[in-house]
């Protein structure tokens, strides 16, 4: 490529660099004394042919100068960077035959008969004597007594090894300590026949490698490591002229420049090649721009100018101008080129600009502009794309290279490629508006491009829910369903707004995919929603249901409890059982059965749902069992555990109470009878729950009784009956009863009042139905154990003719009773037959005559007993007057304790008892009693001083009163007790 091909740009701020003002600095770049130049550690050094080495600072001002070398010119060189030595190089000047020795660096000539000489300074130590930087060493380089100027040199950064390469072909190596002069070593590694033009070392993983170049060849030499001491390698049979090979010191590779190219060459070969024809001079790097000194209307470079650039043969020619230019040969354009006025004598690098300085003594700053003006000077002629190339070889931040997209996509967009303008858009996706970039693709025929654009929002994570909506638009619209699968099972992370995902797939018709983008994203409860509210798949959400863990199941279970029990009832109530028993455990296996999802004409078929991705517990191997039975599965369960892989360890619930399952089962009283009926055979049930589930069921039987008829009403009637009949349900006796009423279940009614002892209510409900038969049924039964059942059989047997006609002959059973347990006076059943005019005196007569008998012969019972006890207590009266007047003879002649004969001393009692005195065993100070009578006397006196007490308590003789049924009775009793006697007076 010529130069003309390359784009040519003005990158580098050109200025003129004047040295300070003091006659010192401005003497060293207006003379022609310059031999050489080095930079380094923040400082520039300038070598003279008068061997002084002067150091200036940034402001160009010398701040030290000293003579290196008394004799000879400094020819070359190298400051250590980062540390205060100096590496200085002189050739001894011989005068010519006709002339004096002359200081002027264009007349003299290196003394070919003086070896060079090598001193190594260190800047930062002073002799005491001069105040010159001490010599750490100084060494002559031999070149075997051949008179030949050097033309290359090269150090590594530590000194321990260097290479100076001679005029006539051969490359002196030096090893040693140079540093603290401990002795070096010099060996001539290479020699040809072509003049050496450059030296240089690369040292890297333990390897040293010296690249050779001559005016012919390319080559490299192993000095130091693996493969040292094998001669030098060819690279390439062309070579360069001096100055024309250099380091690049970010890669470590060499740069040698021709007529034709810019060529690359590391250890193993030649590298990349750069085309840029026209005649080199000098090469050097500064940062990624490759700096060129051409010669002008030069076509060839010939040996003998190669060898004039030593400096054998003639002086420069000052008028003669040259061409500087600086290449970027990775993007192939030039950042600035110039033609000076006269020719370039060095070019070095420090301080981050690069300088050059003519024969003439001028110093320019070649300063690189800042990257946003080399943007800016881009966008003005429109090369965006080298725009980018630069931006990113500059390592800029993303946000400006964002902005380079941007303007690039702009410019694309109005030159109509639209495709073209999509691409820098994405790649400035991260800090551009996107509603800037969607406003422009609205158009139906740009909307591919509008979907690459969506679509990289949600890669990027910069989608909101309105994008993602706009995007599912898209898919619908163009009706690509691929690509509609292909975003929702995009692998990584979430990468658009989930919510809203979902909803547009509902919306679309779209379940399978909705139903997917749930499931992987653990949002179970919307996958059921979809299952149930959209897909109508009502089979498949209960098998999902039973996929999930207790927690989630069960809000599921109950939210759509009753469309599940609408359509799969027998399923639903066995999750139904298996929860609320504890036996719940997710479910292992897949869905397999296929979704048959119906969709809006526009769609196409839906995928099935065996494409969902597996939940925990899943398990193809086995399908879902269809099972019938609704008791508890764990048998089941432990059963499928012992022959499939161990289950993971499932997590523990707690039963919900069932009750809060009531509810879920309206209008499905069969189904809730089975749940009913499994909760009851389970253990545990606390009394609150049992009472709940009986109750509940005993409702359900009657309300399955109320709808039927005949054989089907009984059957349903003995299981409600059944139910409460036994002895341990624990079902509140006033809910039966108002359950049974209100389902006009009476042997319900009946059962509770006979448990309760409420055997009267029970009668009373017989005539409150006016069921005589059932009234008489229960008078037989509870009769004998309730006597007021009689007297109540009696008014209402009497309340109408057609009741006393179903009676028949109970009326004169009733009265036969009554009489015979005298239930009643006679003059309360003359009474309550009186109240109406049913019963007849002849249905009576034989009641009143058998009581009218009855009652007379009590009184004559009555009246002879009464007049026994009158004859008893005159005699009495009697006989205790008689003990109290008349003397009382004692004829008894035995002892009545021991049966003996009486003697004397003998004690006779008024009671007719004898005794011997000795037999009474009287204790002293008591009261001398007959032992035989004493007994029943204490006892009456116990009565009589109990009736005493009694008499005082008049509360309870009320007591006594209010609850007696015959309270004349009582009153007869507690006056015979004495309670109405008047106390004594003291």
């Amino acid at each position: 490529m010529a130069l003309t091909s390359w784009k040519t740009f003005n990158f580098f701020d050109v200025s003129r660099v004047k040295p300070r003002d003091d006659d010192e600095s401005t003497f060293v770049f207006e003379t022609s004394d310059i031999s050489c130049v080095c930079s380094g550690s923040d400082n520039l050094f300038i070598g003279s042919s008068d061997g002084v080495v002067r150091i200036l600072s940034q402001s160009f001002k010398v701040i030290r100068s000293f003579i290196a070398h008394n004799v000879g010119a400094i020819t070359h060189m190298k400051q250590v960077e980062g540390t205060a030595l100096l590496v200085t190089i002189s050739v001894r000047p011989f005068a010519c035959p006709q002339e004096p020795a002359v200081e002027d660096a264009n007349e003299f000539q290196e003394d070919l008969s003086n070896e060079p000489v090598l001193k190594v300074w260190a800047l930062d130590k002073t002799e005491k004597k001069t105040g010159t930087p001490t010599c750490q060493s100084t060494i002559t380089i031999h070149n075997g007594r051949k008179q030949f100027p050097i033309s290359a040199f090269a150090a590594l950064d530590d000194l321990s090894q260097l290479a100076v390469g001679f005029a006539n072909g051969s490359v002196v190596v030096v090893r040693g300590d140079l540093i603290h002069d401990r002795g070096t070593k010099q060996r001539t590694v290479f020699e040809s026949q072509e003049p050496v033009t450059g030296v240089a070392f690369r040292d890297a993983s333990k390897l040293t490698t010296l690249y050779l170049a001559t005016t012919a060849r390319i080559l490299t030499l192993v000095i130091s490591g693996r493969g040292q001491g094998q001669p030098a390698r060819t690279l390439e049979d062309s070579g360069c002229g001096v100055d024309c090979m250099t380091v690049d010191p970010k890669t470590g590779d060499v740069v040698v420049v021709r007529e034709d190219a810019i060529y690359y060459y590391t250890t193993s070969g030649r590298g990349p090649c750069y085309a840029f024809e026209g005649p080199k001079r000098l090469v050097r790097i500064f940062k990624d721009f490759v700096a060129l000194v051409s010669p002008p209307g030069v076509t060839s470079i010939s040996k003998s100018n190669a060898l004039r650039g030593v400096g054998v043969t003639q002086a420069e020619d000052i008028l003669n101008t040259s061409t500087f230019s600086l290449l970027d040969t990775d993007l192939k354009f030039v950042a600035h080129s110039e033609t000076l006025s006269s020719q370039v004598k060095h070019v070095f690098v420090e301080w981050g600009d690069l300088f050059l300085l003519t024969v003439d003594g001028k110093l320019f700053r070649y300063r690189e502009k800042s990257l946003q003006q080399k943007l800016e000077a881009l966008y003005q002629r429109n090369l965006y794309v080298l725009a980018i190339s630069i931006a990113q070889k500059a390592r800029a931040d993303t946000l400006q290279q964002n902005i380079i997209f941007r303007k690039f996509g702009d410019y694309l967009y109005q030159k109509g490629d639209f495709d073209g303008s999509m691409q820098q858009y994405m790649r400035a996706i991260d800090s551009t508006e996107p509603s800037q970039i969607i406003r422009k693709f609205l158009d139906t025929q740009r909307m591919h491009n509008l979907i690459e654009y969506l679509e990289e929002l949600h890669e990027h994570h910069k989608a909101t829910s309105d994008h993602t909506t706009l995007l599912l638009n898209c898919y619908a619209k163009l009706k690509d369903t691929e690509k509609l699968e292909s975003f929702i099972r995009s692998p990584g992370d979430l990468k658009f707004d989930l919510d809203t995902a979902i909803s547009m797939c509902r919306q679309g018709g779209y379940f399978a995919q909705a139903a997917y983008l749930a499931t992987k994203h653990g949002e179970h409860d919307l996958v059921v929603t979809i299952l149930v509210e959209d897909a109508k798949q009502y089979t498949e959400a209960l098998q999902y249901i039973r996929r999930l863990d207790p927690d989630t199941a069960y809000a599921n279970l109950k939210r759509y409890a009753q469309v599940l029990l609408e359509h799969c009832p027998e399923d639903a109530t066995r999750l139904f059982v298996d929860y609320y028993t504890g036996h719940y455990r997710p479910q292992r296996e897949t869905v397999t059965a296929e979704v048959a999802m119906v969709q809006n004409e526009n769609s196409t078929a839906m995928q099935n749902l065996a494409a969902l991705l597996p939940l925990p517990y899943m398990n193809a191997s086995t399908p879902i069992p269809g099972s019938k039975s609704l008791k508890p599965s764990k048998p089941a369960l432990a059963r499928e555990a012992s022959t499939e892989d161990p289950q993971p360890e499932t997590q523990q619930y707690t039963a919900p109470k069932p009750r809060t399952a009531f509810s879920s089962f309206v209008d499905h009283p069969d189904e809730f009878i089975q749940f009913l009926e499994a909760c009851l055979q389970e253990s545990g049930l606390t009394k609150e729950d049992k009472t709940d589930l009986y109750t509940t069921l005993f409702e359900m039987y009657l309300h399955k009784a109320s709808g039927k008829k005949g054989e089907q009403r009984e059957e349903w009637e003995t299981k409600a009956k059944r139910l409460i009949d036994r002895e341990d349900i624990p079902i509140d006796t006033s809910n039966v009863m108002l359950l049974s009423h209100l389902s006009n279940f009476t042997d319900g009614t009946t059962l509770v009042r006979e448990k309760q002892g409420l055997r009267f209510d029970i009668f009373r409900s017989y005539t409150s139905a006016k069921d005589t038969r059932g009234a008489i049924k229960a008078l037989k039964k509870y009769g004998p154990e309730e006597p007021r059942l009689y007297t109540a059989a009696l008014a209402y047997f009497t309340s109408s003719p057609q009741i006393l006609e179903e009676a028949g002959d109970e009326l004169d059973a009733v009265l036969r009773k009554i009489d015979e347990d005298r239930l009643m006076a006679p003059l309360q059943v003359i009474q309550t037959l009186s109240v109406n005019a049913v019963a007849s005196m002849g249905m009576v007569k034989k009641y009143l005559k058998d009581m009218v008998d009855r009652e007379r012969k009590e009184i004559s019972n009555n009246r002879r007993l009464i007049e026994s006890y009158r004859s008893e207590t005159e005699a009495k009266r009697t006989e205790i007057a008689d003990l109290g007047s008349k003397p009382t003879v004692f004829q008894a002649k035995r002892c009545s304790a021991c049966g003996g004969s009486l003697d004397l001393p003998t004690v006779h009692f008024l009671c007719k008892h004898s005794f011997h005195q000795r037999c009474l065993n009287q204790v002293e100070g008591s009261a001398l009693e007959c032992p035989l009578c004493a007994g029943q006397n204490a006892t009456i006196k116990a009565i009589r001083r109990a009736q005493d007490e009694s008499a005082d308590r008049h509360d309870m003789f009320k007591d006594a009163l209010q609850r007696s049924d015959d309270k004349f009775g009582t009153i007869s009793e507690f006056f015979g007790r004495g309670v109405m006697s008047a106390r004594p007076i003291d």
